[in-house]
């Protein structure tokens, strides 16, 4: 090849040339103010395919998650806590991971140590609006350096204030925002979810315990596609009168038939 015939090449390559990849570095913000990979992240946490819906109440916390399918391996053990959504935190804090399960398994084991140490130094329970705040300080941390990546989970706390003797509800997103909500939904139907919440509890945000449990249990089942085998279900709940937080396994149908329940199943 001449020198010239190079020389031409080597300029045509040079006015081609691609335009700055701002999605290749969480450190680098688009022009448009965007961290592309943080956005990322909270895309690829409806790619896990569930839906997940919490509902506080005046006296209770209820949250409901579609349970993660075994793959097809009849040698796996289904009750090993791999396959499970909802993680207890302290005695009285529980934590639902919607998103990635093996990123909200590595970060309930890291809330776990945290309120372990918040226990041990102040003589009290984590309250649950500082385990939410420090969810969001850890997942914010993941969006400022190059050799991390952000969590791929959508955070939900859940427990009973033990100062105040009130019910709180959080969310932590992958961006390390915090926020606190009568009632909201994560996941692949978060959108419809929610919109189901917000005509349905309208004007009351009083609901009692089992009140609690049917605005939850009902858009979930808004959402769900219709299956005669039903879809298995974990369910967190937390009481003021019993504030312990504890979970279950249940199954959900779309449409119940006549005598049929709309929660069925043997409590684990």
């Amino acid at each position: 090849m001449s020198a010239s015939a190079g020389e031409s090449s080597s300029s045509r390559r040079g006015t081609a040339a691609r335009p700055p990849r701002y999605d290749r570095s969480i450190t680098v913000f688009s022009p448009g103010g965007r961290v592309f990979q943080v956005e990322y992240a909270r895309n690829s946490v409806k790619l896990e395919g569930i839906t997940s819906v919490a509902v506080r109440g005046a006296d209770s916390v209820c949250v409901i998650t579609q349970r993660t399918k075994a793959p097809a391996d009849p040698l796996l053990d289904t009750a090993d806590p791999g396959f499970t959504h909802l993680f207890q935190i302290t005695e009285r804090l529980g934590m639902l991971a919607t998103g990635m399960p093996a990123d909200g398994r590595a970060l309930a084991q890291q809330a776990r140590n945290e309120a372990a140490e918040f226990r041990y130094k102040w003589g009290y329970e984590m309250p649950p609006k500082m385990l939410a705040q420090w969810l969001g300080d850890t997942t914010q941390v993941r969006t400022q350096h190059a050799g991390m990546r952000p969590y791929r989970v959508v955070a939900t706390v859940v427990g009973i204030d033990e100062e105040k003797g009130t019910p709180e509800l959080f969310t932590c997103d992958p961006a390390g925002q915090i926020f606190g909500h009568k009632a909201t939904s994560a996941g692949l139907k978060d959108q419809e979810a929610i919109e189901f919440l917000e005509e349905g509890m309208a004007g009351n945000s009083s609901l009692s315990f089992q009140e609690t449990m049917e605005m939850a249990v009902s858009a979930l089942r808004h959402v769900l596609g219709d299956n005669n085998q039903g879809h298995d279900i974990e369910v967190g709940v937390v009481r003021k009168k019993y504030p312990t937080f504890r979970t279950v396994l249940r199954r959900i149908y779309k449409n119940p038939r006549a005598g049929q329940n709309i929660l069925d199943g043997e409590g684990q």
